[in-house]
């Protein structure tokens, strides 16, 4: 089990991170969410022994993890971090690159070592090709697989897709993740994209101004989130006056409403008048505005004409559920 525990934590006299405390079980993944400057990656710095604590202490299981004060030498044998910085030898080969992170004990299966990684990065073909010659998305990668070399008991990833293109980053996701869970590999993701969460996390925690302001499994973190904040982290959502909702007109307050939760009606709901549609895929987010001008996304399955007046709606059960967990949150 990783334990974290950080009074607080500054760079010269700004403050990063404060009153910074979870645990993560042995196995789990664990991702970290924030806007840019929330505190992510230097929180994943502490925790592999890059930066000093003052306050506070990081165990893995019974062993304290003890920063560059303390070690010459930072990191443990048994964790591994992949940083944005991807830190390879620009003038050998991808190959060369992930071997030279394997135990030189086990020099015989070095070859079938490397190869499995290879595969699992999706760069087979570019073994033997020098790391200056690489993308830097293929950089990233090669970078991935030298983390992984020597299975770690604990993964700590700084947004560890960010250069890789959409097209290979999906499967690569859905692999890397995949074989982590079946090798019992605890990991911390930091991510700003939900794509990197929702799918994989166990768990999510949010990062605002350096302090954790929600902590909770993915799934009902997503479906039911405190605030604002947290929602828009996973993509567009809505803040809607419940003024708005006529069968809750007496109450004084907003709710969250993510675009595919507003259910299209012909003739009874909020009344919107429709600004624009974009095209998504699968589905069109259509941007609107209902009576007192606030701003509103919504999904249809067609594309809605500019000026068209709709009407939406939204189920009692979602409302009472936001609003329950906005009462919880407030106590």
């Amino acid at each position: 089990m990783l334990k974290v525990h950080i009074d607080s934590f500054a760079y010269d006299s700004k403050i990063i991170l404060k009153g910074i405390s979870f645990e993560v079980n042995k196995g789990d993944h664990v991702a970290l969410m924030g806007e840019s400057g929330s505190g992510k990656s230097t929180l994943l710095k502490i925790i592999y022994g890059l930066l000093h604590i003052e306050s506070g202490s990081i165990f893995w299981g019974d062993k304290q993890i003890l920063g560059p004060n303390f070690n010459l030498i930072p990191g443990e044998a048994y964790m591994k971090y992949l940083s944005q910085d991807f830190d390879l030898m620009p003038f050998t080969t991808a190959e060369e690159n992930i071997g030279q992170h394997l135990s030189v004990f086990e020099r015989e299966n070095h070859s079938e070592r490397i190869n499995e990684l290879l595969e699992l990065i999706e760069l087979q073909d570019y073994a033997k090709t020098k790391v200056k010659n690489l993308s830097g998305g293929q950089q990233q990668r090669v970078a991935l697989a030298r983390v992984l070399a020597q299975e770690p008991e604990l993964l700590l990833l700084d947004e560890p897709f960010g250069h890789i293109d959409n097209f290979k980053r999906t499967s690569l996701r859905r692999n890397l993740f995949q074989y982590l869970k079946e090798k019992g590999i605890t990991v911390l993701t930091a991510s700003h994209d939900p794509n990197d969460v929702l799918p994989y996390a166990d768990r999510t925690v949010i990062l605002e101004n350096g302090e954790i302001i929600a902590d909770q499994k993915t799934k009902k973190l997503y479906k039911n989130p405190p605030n604002y904040y947290t929602a828009s982290l996973f993509g567009e959502v809505n803040e809607v006056p419940i003024k708005l909702l006529k069968s809750y007109a007496a109450i004084n307050k907003s709710v969250l409403v993510y675009p595919h939760e507003f259910q299209l009606s012909d003739s009874s709901g909020l009344e919107v008048l429709v600004k624009t549609s974009f095209f998504k895929g699968s589905h069109y987010l259509n941007e609107a505005t209902a009576e007192d001008d606030t701003v509103l996304y919504f999904v249809t399955s067609k594309k809605l004409k500019l000026g068209d007046t709709v009407f939406l709606n939204v189920s009692l059960d979602t409302i009472n559920a936001r609003l329950q967990v906005e009462q919880r949150t407030d106590s």
